[in-house]
């Protein structure tokens, strides 16, 4: 069962949050911080002891606008350290999901808190918490997308290949696709190790995902899935050695 600590300026809002935790069955304890700074004192004595220690803490909810250092500060801060808690961040604002992406947070909870949408951060955490019996629990690479008017993670695992759309990238999934304000190029870099190539200005593809490789006269393709996808000649020797590699390897 999960020990949580849920950090809230607005005392009617952590009460609500602090009532929604403690009613889910996966949560033993729920303590509340009122500010960003009583906050760090609890969160340093969970630090001291360890994650199995008694004042251990698996996860912080926190709030991101609050006086003196906001939510994010708060989670910069626990990113330094070697084994932090989980973050998920619940706020009443929808610009911020690419910097709680940056900073590898479990999820990311819109005001007014919802009990269903409350209980999914809950089972992502606890799932997180127990699958792995590594020291220290770490989250997936996700990033935010939006799905109704509700801000989602995407496990970047599940992403078969993003496609430019401007200063945007739209992601492909077997079960849909999803469109984010994040150039291609920018996903180019962060994704290179994890196994991310460039075959076209437009495409970016998992190389784990490519099915088939084409050679039609002097023209290339790739098949991901049920999609056809061409590889510009500039990329095309590139994409042909990692796969050859990938293959002998």
């Amino acid at each position: 069962m999960l020990r949580v600590l849920a950090v809230d300026d607005e005392e009617p809002a952590l009460g609500e949050l602090l009532y929604l935790l403690r009613a889910d069955p996966r949560v033993r304890t729920a303590e509340g911080a009122g500010d960003a700074t009583a906050g760090l004192r609890r969160i340093g004595r969970a630090l001291e002891t360890g994650p199995e220690g008694d004042d251990g803490i698996d996860v912080v909810f926190l709030d991101i606008h609050m006086p003196g250092l906001t939510g994010l500060d708060v989670a910069r801060l626990l990113a330094g350290f070697a084994r932090p808690p989980l973050v998920v961040f619940v706020t009443a604002h929808e610009g911020f999901a690419l910097q709680a992406f940056d900073l590898k947070a479990v999820d990311y909870v819109l005001k007014p808190v919802r009990r269903e949408r409350l209980a999914e951060a809950v089972r992502r955490v606890h799932d997180l918490v127990h699958a792995t019996a590594a020291p220290a629990p770490a989250a997936p690479e996700q990033i935010p997308v939006e799905l109704g008017g509700v801000t989602r993670f995407l496990a970047v695992d599940d992403i078969a290949y993003a496609e430019a759309h401007g200063d945007y990238a739209r992601l492909h999934t077997d079960h849909g696709s999803h469109l984010v304000r994040i150039p291609l190029s920018t996903l180019e870099e962060r994704w290179a190790a994890r196994g991310f190539v460039r075959i076209h200005r437009s495409h970016l593809v998992a190389l784990a995902r490519i099915d088939e490789l084409r050679l039609d006269g002097g023209a290339t393709s790739v098949r991901v899935g049920a999609t056809d996808l061409a590889v510009s000649r500039r990329h095309a020797r590139h994409l042909r050695d990692l796969l050859m590699r990938r293959a002998g390897g």
